[in-house]
């Protein structure tokens, strides 16, 4: 008994010392998504201002793949020292362990959900070749069409993707999902006329929306975003299920020191407050706001029990 006490003193003695050095090292951010897309831009806008307060660089790195488990699996697997944190997002967190039989980690359980950033809405958005002008137009033109149109999104288990399974059973339509790793390679195809429409974040077909190569016909926030103003809500078109938006925020594995954690809470709630981040998250579409990190694992917790049943109803799966 009194070995093992002693041995848990030493743990409780050395988690405390690693708290107060804590970072003596570059700290790892695992962006679940490819380069280029909305989490991947904030992680890079917030890695800057982090790295000033914790003294060591902030190296953002992209894991990309299976409905953006894989990378969120190795934050979940990976020691809680402070150093391997995850730019959390709505498609690990809160739909992808819904769409399988077995998951891989808990949402609650395997994390330490340690700061909020904000929330960034998804736009429908078509090539220019779709006669579409408005919502109504692209699901009549959908319904005619001899064959399934398929819609791109960031990946499976993205918020697009879930967004357009409920958009498909709500209006009867035949739609295939084409995930890709990420918005940058959708884009690609999509500009070039491969696939016909996508369901992404908002803040990076805003300058495709701009210069004409694509057409926006509805966000999927419940009010119109202030970035792209003259695009519809799609609570003002009636479509009441397809409201969703991504949240973003900063997380580790369970059981990270409550040290660690309320520094990195301190640095982001800095940064928020920092008039240039704030408006370049609204440049963004990112709908910036401070929580406590107990605010935040209930926020969470929230959003993973709303969209459960969303994701079951759609029928959407991850393998």
């Amino acid at each position: 008994m009194k070995s093992k006490l002693f041995f848990g003193i030493l743990l409780f003695i050395s988690a405390s010392a690693l708290a107060q050095t804590w970072p003596t090292k570059p700290v790892r951010m695992v962006v679940t998504f490819s380069p280029g897309g909305s989490s991947d831009i904030v992680a890079r806008l917030m890695a800057v201002p982090l790295q000033a307060e914790f003294g060591q660089s902030v190296i953002v790195d992209n894991k990309p793949g299976a409905g953006s488990t894989i990378g969120a699996l190795e934050v979940a697997r990976a020691e809680p020292d402070g150093y391997t944190l995850m730019l959390s997002n709505s498609a690990p967190i809160s739909i992808s362990p819904a769409m399988q039989d077995e998951p891989r980690y808990d949402s609650l359980k395997s994390f330490t959900h340690v700061a909020y950033i904000g929330s960034v809405a998804n736009v429908f958005v078509v090539h220019p070749s779709v006669p579409a002008e408005n919502f109504r137009d692209l699901i009549g033109w959908i319904k005619a069409q001899p064959n399934p149109v398929n819609y791109g999104s960031g990946g499976i288990g993205s918020i697009g993707h879930l967004v357009g399974e409920t958009m498909k059973n709500e209006h009867g339509l035949k739609m295939e999902h084409v995930g890709y790793k990420g918005s940058s390679p959708m884009h690609n195809d999509l500009l070039a006329g491969t696939i016909k429409l996508a369901i992404d974040t908002l803040p990076q077909n805003v300058p495709f929306m701009k210069d004409g190569k694509l057409r926006a016909l509805a966000v999927t926030s419940p009010a119109r975003a202030p970035m792209a103003g003259d695009v519809p809500s799609v609570l003002e078109l009636g479509e009441r299920k397809l409201v969703a938006e991504n949240f973003l925020g900063i997380s580790g594995p369970a059981g990270l020191p409550r040290n660690i954690v309320m520094r990195i809470h301190a640095a982001n709630k800095k940064a928020l407050a920092d008039p240039k981040i704030a408006q370049r998250l609204r440049e963004l579409g990112v709908q910036g706001r401070d929580m406590t990190p107990e605010e935040f694992t209930a926020f969470v917790a929230a959003q993973v029990k709303d969209w459960y049943q969303p994701v079951k109803a759609s029928g959407a799966r991850l393998n």
